[in-house]
C-alpha cells in the first residue's frame, strides 16, 4: 500500500540499490501502472532482479517505455519475463524495444512461440535475422504467415530457412514464396520442405 502511494516522480527517484535491496516481489506487484511507466532504463536493467521482473504485472510490463525494455539484460528477458509478459508487450516495445542481442541471447523458444503475430510482422529484418535456429523452429504457422516478403528475403538466412517447419513452409502464401524467397533460400530448403511444403 505504501509503494502504491508513491508518486511517479518518487518512484522514478528510487535508486537502483533501493530497488534491488529494498523492494520485495510483493512490493513490485503493488506498483501502479503509472509507476511502472515512470521507471527509467537504468532502474529496470540495474535495479531489478529476474524475480522482480517476473513480479511485474502484465499491465505494468505493457506500460514500460521502449527504452526501459531495450535496457533489460538478456538474462532479465530469458529468466525474468514470463510468456504472459511477452504476450503483454506492445508492438512498439517488441519492434523498438527488443534488441537483436535480446532476441538472439534472451528469448527462449517458449517466449518466441507466444509473440503476437502483429508483433512478429513489425520486427525489423535485423531482428528476424537475430532469431536462433531454435527460435525459428518455435515459430507458429500463424507467425510464419505473418512475415512480410522483406522479412523473409532480407531477414532470414539460408540456415534459418532450413529450420522452418514443413507445415509452415506449406502455409506460406504464393506472394511470400514468389517475392520473399531468394534463389539461395529456395536452394537451402530441405527435400522434405520442398516435397511436403511447397
Amino acid at each position: 500500500a505504501q509503494i502504491a502511494a508513491l508518486t511517479t516522480s518518487q518512484a522514478r527517484a528510487l535508486t537502483t540499490e533501493q530497488i534491488s535491496l529494498g523492494l520485495s516481489t510483493a512490493q513490485i506487484v503493488a506498483l501502479t501502472t503509472a509507476q511502472a511507466a515512470s521507471l527509467s532504463p537504468a532502474q529496470l536493467s540495474q535495479g531489478f532482479s529476474n524475480a522482480q521482473v517476473t513480479a511485474l504485472e502484465t499491465r505494468d510490463v505493457a506500460a514500460l517505455s521502449t527504452q526501459a525494455v531495450a535496457a533489460m539484460t538478456t538474462t532479465q528477458v530469458s529468466q525474468g519475463l514470463s510468456t504472459a509478459q511477452i504476450v503483454a508487450l506492445t508492438t512498439a516495445q517488441v519492434n523498438q524495444g527488443l534488441s537483436t542481442q535480446q532476441i538472439n541471447l534472451g528469448l527462449t523458444t517458449a517466449q518466441v512461440a507466444v509473440i503476437e503475430t502483429q508483433d512478429i510482422a513489425a520486427l525489423s529484418t535485423a531482428q528476424i535475422a537475430a532469431l536462433t535456429t531454435a527460435g525459428i523452429v518455435a515459430l507458429t504457422t500463424e507467425q510464419v504467415v505473418a512475415l512480410s516478403t522483406a522479412q523473409i528475403n532480407l531477414g532470414l538466412s539460408t540456415t534459418q530457412i532450413a529450420f522452418i517447419e514443413t507445415r509452415d513452409i506449406a502455409a506460406l502464401t504464393t506472394t511470400q514464396v514468389n517475392l520473399g524467397l531468394s534463389t539461395e533460400q529456395v536452394q537451402a530448403l530441405t527435400t522434405a520442405q520442398v516435397a511436403q511444403g511447397l
